[in-house]
């Protein structure tokens, strides 16, 4: 029994060590190429569309490093069981452990944009891995000594095998990680907007704030490492069904005239009353201009975009053409360089439409085509192609379940619309009538609205509802409906007690 624990730890050892430096070199020169992100990123790609609701439903914005413990878990028990075949035949063990670097290199192979020098830290973490484990092995009894374990050289050896990899993932995680703020300045609008009025989050505690500071916007997409992208190398080529093909640079999309618009996004994977949603002021180029000077043909629906990691997404074009909706290729967020993780060094912004189809971050291509003939990374797995954000209000407090005191309670919230407007929020208590609540501040049929209802609390239990009037005076649909597959809908409900 002994002999195979230990014969499991030697593959563990050595796949430790050889991960933990190949993650160490990859965060040297190319994050995206460590075999662990490369793998979990297949990962990703392969998993069933309602495994990955469920995830960002369970985990939020903690779905990735969930992912990726279950990545670094299942290798492990791989690299155990090359240890133990191992542990009388070395041979196989070593074959064993072979396999696994295969895979990974399958995995970043199959990357976009992936390139020879993409393998060096998976080759790195081959040579690693077994000369580690054809080390350990030397330090396993032989079977006529089944019940003693490793040496006590070999412990030596295994446990400092398993700590430097450990530190070298530490290291290679710290060199890796690109901090979220981007060192320059905005360039100078050229018409900059009014500065927005103080929201109600300072008169109604517990209130959403009206302007979503860039540090606690939600952020939902595939990259299980932020791209590290050089502005100065970075271009936008906007081609396929056009007259006249274009290229971008950097600095020529920022010498163009910048504006600025409000605009709140929303991530289809946003469950009723869910928190992702957030507003905020972006900075930016209109799309429509740039694709008039490409000129799209006739007959032709869609932008494929695409990001510098490969992610594709696909936008209506007359939503990117319409001058009214203000649709941006944006440089900024809240008066500063975009965030790294937030699509530096330019997004999509799209007023009206949920994320998967109209925010691309670290976008670096648009392909003018149709919905016939391309399908985007989310369509693919059976999104809608169109995604218009459904209208909804959300009561931010009181939060659900909290035990109250008898006397005036401000039920608040925010509500959304986006290029419809909101018009009006309402609430119900229990089964009584419908009450109109009191709107904050307006920032345009783009931005959302907060609101607040003073309501006289009364001993016992409650249901709160909400719902907003939207448009000329549509209201908001009760029909309750999942994420999947064009977004949530139904009435946000919370119970409250009061006592």
């Amino acid at each position: 029994m002994r002999d195979a624990l230990d014969g499991a730890a030697t593959g563990v050892a050595a796949t430790v060590l050889g991960a933990g430096v190949g993650h160490l070199v990859a965060g040297l020169f190319r994050p995206a190429a460590s075999p662990p992100y490369a793998v979990g990123s297949a990962v990703i790609d392969a998993t069933p569309e309602p495994v990955k609701s469920w995830a960002i439903r369970t985990f939020g914005s903690n779905d990735k490093t969930v992912l990726l413990l279950g990545v670094v878990v299942v290798t492990l028990l791989l690299a155990a069981l090359a240890g133990w075949l191992g542990r009388r035949h070395p041979t196989r063990g070593l074959i064993g452990l072979a396999v696994l670097v295969a895979l990974a290199a399958a995995a970043v192979l199959g990357r976009p944009n992936a390139d020879a020098l993409s393998l060096l830290p998976t080759a790195v973490t081959g040579l690693v891995g077994l000369a580690t484990m054809a080390a350990l092995q030397r330090e396993l009894p032989g079977a006529a000594d089944a019940n003693t374990g490793l040496s006590r050289r070999g412990v030596m050896l295994a446990g400092g095998a398993t700590a430097f990899g450990a530190l070298a993932v530490a290291i290679g995680q710290s060199i890796g990680s690109t901090a979220t703020k981007v060192a320059g300045v905005l360039p100078r609008v050229r018409k900059p907007l009014a500065a927005l009025p103080a929201g109600l989050e300072s008169t109604v505690p517990g209130v959403t704030p009206w302007r979503t500071p860039s540090g606690k916007f939600y952020r939902v997409d595939t990259a299980l490492v932020v791209p590290r992208v050089d502005a100065d190398n970075w271009e936008l080529v906007i081609d396929g069904a056009v007259e006249h093909p274009q290229r971008f640079t950097y600095a020529q999309i920022s010498a163009m005239p910048l504006v600025e618009a409000d605009v709140t996004l929303t991530c289809v994977s946003n469950e009723v009353g869910g928190e992702y949603a957030g507003g905020a002021r972006w900075t930016g180029v209109p799309v429509r201009e740039l694709l008039a000077r490409a000129v799209p043909k006739a007959g032709n629906d869609q932008v494929l975009s695409t990001s510098v990691d490969g992610y594709t997404s696909s936008t209506p074009l007359v939503a990117l053409t319409d001058p009214t909706r203000n649709a941006l290729l944006a440089i900024g967020m809240n008066g500063e360089l975009l965030p790294r993780d937030h699509g530096y060094p330019a997004r999509l912004v799209t007023p009206g439409l949920y994320g998967y189809v109209g925010a691309t971050k670290w976008v670096t291509r648009l392909t003018v085509t149709t919905y016939t003939s391309r399908k985007a990374y989310w369509t693919v797995r059976g999104w809608g192609e169109q995604g218009p954000i459904k209208p909804s209000a959300r009561i931010d407090t009181p939060e659900p379940l909290a035990t109250l005191k008898p006397g005036t309670v401000a039920i608040g919230g925010t509500a959304w619309a986006q290029h419809q407007g909101v018009r009006a929020v309402q609430v119900q208590i229990d089964d009584g009538p419908w009450q109109q609540a009191r709107l904050g501040p307006d920032a345009g049929i783009d931005y959302w609205r907060q609101w607040w209802l003073p309501w006289e609390a009364t001993t016992g239990q409650h249901r709160l509802r909400a719902r907003c009037i939207y448009g000329s005076g549509s209201v908001q649909t009760q029909q309750r409906a999942d994420p999947f597959p064009d977004g949530a809908s139904g009435y946000h409900e919370i119970a409250v007690i009061v006592r």
